[in-house]
């Protein structure tokens, strides 16, 4: 391609528009454009932080106990995990800069650990190519489309294999691989990705109105324009995903409801016996609501991957939908 020519494929102009030197990752935070999880509600780093203790016990309490955040952003996750004890040892994975936390070790790549992995809408962020009829789509900074050559082999029988029906496919090798990378580097302990995203019986009865690729800034959804100005993301293939690692997938409401995340509201005598206590009540159950909606975040995919241990309870294969 001639270096003049403004168009390029997806995931090139992806990756140059999120991650390069100018890019939006690395002159913003995530938490300024988008709400997730983490800073919908301080129940979602209590979950974390349950969970990550489970799987402390699970594995003789080891020192250092890892729990590792990939895509960290600020370090907003790790910074709120409570009563972390003194061996665990916090580590952000982020090409951002390092936000200074306390006691937060901060890294550009997954390292090798014993513990916890978590990724926390990272692989919607992975960049990823995009075809029509199996020619590679390309795109110019503006968000302007053509279409390209034909696709590689390996992404036609991606497409073939979990995206059969649509002539618009977003290929998911690139963040099965990703995750496999990221799993391959837990020697004992537990792998899980959090995002949205479909499975392959969306992608067959929703068809070419399955594709996702869009944008956001400000908090606002935006046209995908690969110039730096916004995030990029599409949808994960979360099927696709968990098997490029033997793992499995659990709804997000199943899996925090196993971690003590409930909407129960109460009693409406506490509001006369203790009013503060009952206000904290109600808020807590507004923001369990949040976190568990079907629709909503709870109804993202939780990616989970044992090595060498034993799953938590309530999140083991039979636990998936």
């Amino acid at each position: 391609m001639p270096p003049s020519d403004p168009f390029r494929p997806w995931s090139v102009a992806m990756s140059d528009a999120l991650y390069s030197e100018d890019g939006f990752f690395l002159r913003h935070r995530p938490a300024q454009h988008f709400r997730t999880s983490v800073t919908a509600s301080p129940l979602f780093a209590g979950a974390v932080r349950r969970l990550a203790g489970l799987v402390d016990a699970s594995l003789g309490h080891p020192d250092p106990f890892d729990v590792v955040d990939v895509g960290a952003g600020g370090g907003e996750l790790l910074s709120a995990l409570p009563d972390v004890p003194a061996r665990w040892r916090l580590t952000g994975v982020e090409l951002g800069p390092d936000p200074g936390g306390a006691g937060l070790r901060w890294l550009g790549s997954v390292p090798p650990l014993e513990g916890l992995l978590l990724a926390n809408e990272w692989l919607d962020d992975v960049p990823l190519d995009v075809l029509f009829d199996e020619r590679v789509v390309q795109v110019q900074a503006d968000g302007t489309e053509r279409l390209g050559g034909p696709a590689s082999a390996e992404a036609v029988q991606w497409s073939k294999r979990w995206w059969p029906q649509g002539r618009r496919v977003e290929v998911g090798l690139t963040r099965d691989r990703a995750w496999a990378a990221a799993v391959a580097q837990v020697r004992r302990g537990l792998a899980v990705a959090v995002d949205y995203g479909h499975v392959l019986g969306d992608r067959t009865t929703y068809g070419d109105r399955r594709p996702t690729l869009t944008g956001y800034r400000d908090g606002r959804q935006v046209r995908p324009a690969p110039d730096g100005s916004c995030d990029l993301t599409a949808h994960v293939a979360l099927d696709s995903c968990a098997a490029a690692v033997g793992g499995h997938l659990v709804r997000q409401r199943e899996a925090l409801a196993a971690l003590g995340v409930h909407a129960s509201a109460p009693p409406p005598s506490l509001s006369v016996a203790d009013p503060r206590a009952y206000l904290t009540q109600v808020q807590a159950a507004s923001q369990a609501a949040e976190l568990l909606e079907r629709r909503g975040l709870g109804g993202f995919g939780w990616l989970l991957r044992a090595v060498g241990t034993a799953y938590p309870p309530g999140l083991g294969p039979r636990a998936g939908t």
